[in-house]
């Protein structure tokens, strides 16, 4: 099965994928997004362009902004191809897919990974018990079909997203029973430093004040600087467990949430092996790129929250400069033209980062909520402990991979996904060195699953293709 070309592909429709989108097709460039969903928005604007009157008021005014930008993609004339899983992206910018249980490929000129963020690991004691959830995975069931919790909840952790939950809950109708925040007096000291780059981006920070003063006017209890979380129970939670201010409390519950941030989605990335560095202000891993996203890797591109926490605006605008670089190398347009074309989108790209270095010293998580006690859980799909890592350590264990032959950590069906950042961070203070000297998985496709079904029919329908290309192309008397 040949590949089909085109000037580029584009992984993900959401914020930088639909921006890039449009920028390139405006450019005269053929350009092929390639989407898991069945509805362009991503995760931050999922299911935008099905949403109804009611989903639009309680989600709020940020979330239904998207549909200027997704109004703009639908008509842009890029090739929009929806339930398409990527596998694999070679460095020859072969992008390889599955959709609707048939793998497919495309060649592409270059290639624009937005794959966006994926929410941070929160290890704790007895978060693998049903009925603990992410915040993220909450908002995915809300904004798809607004389904919501049935009891009240308690929201834990820290960062912008909880308390953007918690207000939407409140706006659904939601009971919410508290929201644990280990947000303590020494992370608002720290972020201090950075309240000038804060002021200049006063209107995200207006935007969670307001937020913030909503949650308190409903009467939601507010449990600061905690720690020492855990969830107990049996068979699902039953209560979540915590200090605050020097007292001990437990709080039943049947429904936990619980988020401390999210972190890039490196996992195409890393199969490409780009380069990548650890990022001590967002403590994760993110590729490096160039002032457009360019890889080291010629002609793959990385744009949004998979390049750097950013947010929805950010995204954006870094679509938005791929897209002309990505013009510019096909010669859409000459040099000062992408420079002019640039200039504005620079700055505000510049404009919605100012806030983001105080976010980030805010809402840092906490040592004791990423590296956990020997007894909990670390790699959930192959049910190893931190203690039994730590062990590997002993044993020899330098990094990640060397983990998977110690004790399959991080070889089950997510691959590393959930685990990667804790296992990484748990044998760095192990060993007593730096994440950045720990390392990370080596990813390698297929990225997402595929079937040995599938990529058996791919193989005949291949080599069925290239048997009639031979007869058509012999001569007429020999047929």
């Amino acid at each position: 099965m040949q590949a089909d070309k085109v000037d580029v592909v584009i992984v993900g429709a959401g914020p930088a994928g639909m921006a890039a989108a449009c920028v390139a097709a405006e450019r005269g460039l053929t350009v092929t997004v390639l989407d898991e969903q069945d509805a362009p928005g991503g995760q931050i604007y999922r299911a935008l362009t099905k949403a109804n009157a009611r989903r639009l008021s309680v989600l709020g005014p940020d979330y239904a902004a998207g549909g200027e930008l997704a109004r703009a993609f639908a008509a842009c004339g890029a090739k929009h191809e929806r339930g398409a899983a990527v596998w694999q992206v070679s460095a020859a910018r072969v992008v390889d897919y599955v959709q609707g249980g048939v793998v497919k490929s495309v060649q592409a000129g270059s290639v624009i990974l937005c794959s966006g963020a994926m929410e941070r690991p929160f290890p704790v004691p007895g978060w693998t018990l049903p009925g603990v959830l992410t915040a993220g995975a909450a908002q995915i069931l809300l904004k798809t079909a607004e389904v919501v919790p049935g009891e009240p909840v308690v929201l834990a952790g820290c960062g912008p997203l909880l308390y953007l939950l918690a207000w939407q809950y409140l706006r659904a109708g939601v009971p919410i029973r508290a929201i644990v925040d280990t947000t303590e007096g020494a992370d608002y000291r720290r972020a201090m430093a950075h309240l000038p780059g804060a002021v200049k981006g006063w209107r995200q920070l207006a935007k969670g004040l307001k937020l913030m003063s909503a949650i308190r006017r409903a009467g939601v209890p507010l449990h600061q600087g905690a720690s020492d979380l855990a969830l107990e129970g049996g068979e699902a939670v039953e209560a979540i467990r915590f200090t605050a201010r020097g007292r001990a409390s437990r709080i039943p519950a049947r429904v936990v949430l619980l988020h401390q941030g999210v972190v890039p989605n490196t996992q195409i990335s890393w199969s490409l092996r780009a380069q990548h560095r650890w990022d001590d202000a967002q403590l994760c891993w993110v590729p490096v790129t160039d002032e457009w996203g360019e890889l080291d890797v010629a002609g793959i591109y990385v744009a949004g929250d998979g390049r750097g926490i950013g947010g929805a605006q950010a995204a954006e605008q870094q679509g938005r400069l791929a897209a002309l670089e990505v013009a510019h190398r096909a010669g859409r347009i000459d040099r000062a033209a992408r420079d002019s074309l640039a200039a504005p989108v620079q700055r505000a790209l510049r404009e919605t980062l100012h806030i983001r270095p105080f976010l980030d010293a805010l809402y840092r998580p906490k040592d004791a909520n990423r590296i956990p006690a020997d007894d909990v859980t670390v790699c959930r799909c192959e049910e190893v402990t931190a203690g039994e890592l730590r062990g590997f350590v002993r044993l020899g264990c330098l990094g990640p991979n060397q983990a998977k032959s110690f004790g399959r950590c991080g070889m089950g069906p997510c691959q590393g996904r959930l685990c990667g950042l804790t296992v990484t961070e748990v044998i760095a203070s192990e060993r007593g060195v730096s994440p950045a000297e720990v390392g990370y998985y080596r990813v390698r496709p297929p990225i997402k699953p595929v079937t040995l079904a599938e990529l058996a029919a791919a193989h005949e329908a291949r080599t069925a293709r290239a048997e009639a290309q031979t007869v058509e192309a012999a001569d007429p008397a020999e047929r």
